[in-house]
């Protein structure tokens, strides 16, 4: 699934969890035009930029061709929360239970990066064996803004 098509899935598909307020498009720039800024209920918010690698052959310039399978087995979504307050892990778990809840028969598997990544984040492997990476890049408590400071990120919000 190409960048543009992902991003507009999953705007809608993030924007279907129980615990998400709002998704709106977080366009970062000429080099960076995709991505999204998500609102919990909570009113927190996390910045999480988008980026695809194309499977094997794919040509830009060429009409798409979907390849589809089975959809991801649908998962619980986890527990959001800890004392009103989430973390970068527990995002990154919610927001890929969203996407695999979804039925989506492009998506072969949505998962969370390992806990030693270096940015958290979750990916998208596709059926065709192209990638969606999304990496969290600010995240804000209720009230506060994003800050200057990418990838420096908040243990709890």
């Amino acid at each position: 699934m190409r960048i543009q098509r992902f991003h507009a899935f999953a705007t809608e598909a993030l924007a279907k969890a129980p615990d998400v307020q709002a998704v709106d498009r977080w366009d970062r720039g000429a080099d960076h035009l995709y991505g999204w800024q998500i609102t919990l209920t909570s009113g927190a918010r996390a910045w999480i930029g988008l980026t695809t690698i194309a499977p094997p052959g794919d040509m830009a310039d060429q009409p798409e061709t979907p390849v589809t399978g089975a959809a991801p087995a649908e998962v619980a979504y986890p527990d959001l929360y800890t004392n009103g307050k989430t973390n970068p892990r527990l995002l990154a778990q919610y927001l890929a239970a969203a996407l695999a809840a979804s039925g989506n028969t492009e998506i072969e598997r949505a998962e969370t990066y390992a806990e030693d990544a270096q940015n958290p984040g979750f990916g998208v492997v596709f059926h065709s064996t192209g990638r969606a990476h999304c990496l969290f890049h600010h995240m804000a408590r209720p009230g506060q803004d994003k800050g200057n400071n990418p990838f420096s990120l908040q243990g709890e919000f």
